[in-house]
């Protein structure tokens, strides 16, 4: 009897205990979207908001100043589509190969080295960008200087590559053996069993997976600063470039007045351009289940 109800307090205050922490990390949340509001409002007030969204100059210290994010939003949009145009393929296929057609040791090999990758840090990508990347892609195309939006996107296919891999391997493995079984049954080869079944059937884990691809290619910041040249140029593949987050991130130590409040207002933007993407997602995936 006392053991029961050890076991009973024990299992309430577990409950009690991470109830409490999930609706701290709402809060938290909540607390940094009203803090990015009250922050980013008012500079977006004050440039006026097509001179600040829509506009295509931004020169904050210089005399005559501009305060337009239209390059650097545009850049964020670009090299995160560039990014994912390289890195989802090959992270979604490497991950149905080594959940369905690998064997176990190349399977363990792969998954062990796919983790050291996930743990790199970010500085070292670009480092290793900058020193090798960069110079490769100014010798290639013949430019006279290699650091651009070509040089971020492929730096980003990478970092994304560990998010998109493990996460795809875990939705393909959880969906249901007999799954596998009533389809091989049915005269469908491996091929066919593991692309018409078992991958639509792990499509919300993937979609998943996708999503925190594009939530690691959209809030870069030191890997790109280093390659890609953090320019405010309009984007253009061998244009050196300046991404939203580099914008914060490069001016935000020495900031002050208007200039501060204009960054502010640059993570409003960003944090707005992820939630939209990560409803656009779910509701896509919603109507994709309602249909089938």
């Amino acid at each position: 009897m006392k053991n029961r109800i050890q076991q009973d307090f024990t299992d309430i205050l577990a409950k009690g205990i991470f109830t409490f922490l999930g609706y701290l990390n709402i809060v938290f949340v909540v607390v940094i979207c009203f803090y990015l509001i009250i922050s980013g409002i008012p500079a977006i007030f004050k440039v006026g908001f097509t001179d600040f969204i829509f506009g295509t100059r931004w020169a904050s210290t210089a005399q005559d100043r501009a305060f337009g994010i239209l390059p650097f939003i545009l850049t964020s949009i670009y090299g995160t589509f560039g990014a994912l145009l390289i890195g989802l393929p090959l992270g979604f296929f490497t991950s149905v190969y080594l959940a369905k057609f690998a064997n176990k040791k190349v399977k363990s090999f792969v998954e062990s080295t796919v983790d050291l990758l996930a743990g790199i840090p970010s500085v070292v990508f670009g480092f290793i960008g900058m020193l090798v990347l960069v110079p490769s892609i100014q010798y290639v195309f013949d430019l006279p200087d290699g650091s651009s939006l070509l040089a971020a996107i492929l730096v980003l296919s990478i970092m994304i590559l560990p998010s998109i891999i493990k996460v795809s391997i875990g939705a393909i493995q959880s969906v249901p053996y007999e799954y596998e079984l009533g389809s091989l049954a049915l005269g469908a080869n491996r091929v066919e069993t593991v692309y018409k079944v078992l991958v639509p059937a792990a499509r919300r884990g993937i979609s998943i997976a996708v999503v925190l691809g594009v939530g690691r290619a959209i809030g870069e910041a030191m890997a790109v600063m280093m390659v890609a040249g953090n320019v405010a140029n309009m984007p253009g593949i061998f244009e050196s470039v300046r991404f939203l987050t580099t914008a914060v991130a490069s001016e935000m130590s020495y900031s002050s007045g208007l200039q501060r409040e204009a960054l502010f207002s640059i993570a409003l933007v960003l944090f707005i351009f992820i939630m939209a993407i990560n409803a656009v997602l779910n509701l896509v995936m919603k109507k994709r289940g309602k249909t089938k």
